[in-house]
């Protein structure tokens, strides 16, 4: 996994993931295993996918690169504390993932909360361990 500041200042991590080194075959296989994972921690709370694909070709003035085959958000919130109302800005958390040819790009945001953040590198870290899949869902 990487770390690199988008547009020079948001600092975002990500992975580029071949399909040859995951048994997911898809994009919604790979946010079915993000949602269980949400699902599964009690301090998340899963909002809505959002296929960001869809979105952006019907929009007329839409540019997708030409690479780029799908792409959906996991939007979930680890809402742990609200100490005062800057803290909604960072919020709510959302995984990236992409379907190109030959790989899928999983990204995200860096969240405040370095706990959450690490929880989030190891989410991603397992598509790499995980054995063979099968449908949860």
């Amino acid at each position: 996994m990487q770390t690199t500041l988008f547009m020079d200042k948001y600092p975002t991590h990500h992975l580029d993931l071949p399909k040859a080194a995951t048994p997911f075959e898809s994009v919604d296989a790979i946010i079915d295993f993000f949602h269980d994972k949400v699902e599964q921690d009690p301090r998340a709370c899963q909002i809505a996918v959002f296929d960001h694909y869809a979105h952006t070709r019907s929009l007329p003035e839409g540019e997708i690169a030409e690479d780029i085959r799908a792409a959906k958000h996991l939007v979930f919130c680890f809402g742990l504390k609200l100490p005062n109302p800057l803290a909604m800005a960072p919020r709510p958390r959302s995984i990236g993932v992409c379907e190109l040819e030959d790989r899928f790009v999983i990204t995200f945001l860096e969240a405040p909360n370095p706990i959450m953040n690490e929880t989030m590198r190891e989410w991603v870290g397992e598509l790499v361990k995980i054995g063979p899949v099968s449908p949860s869902r």
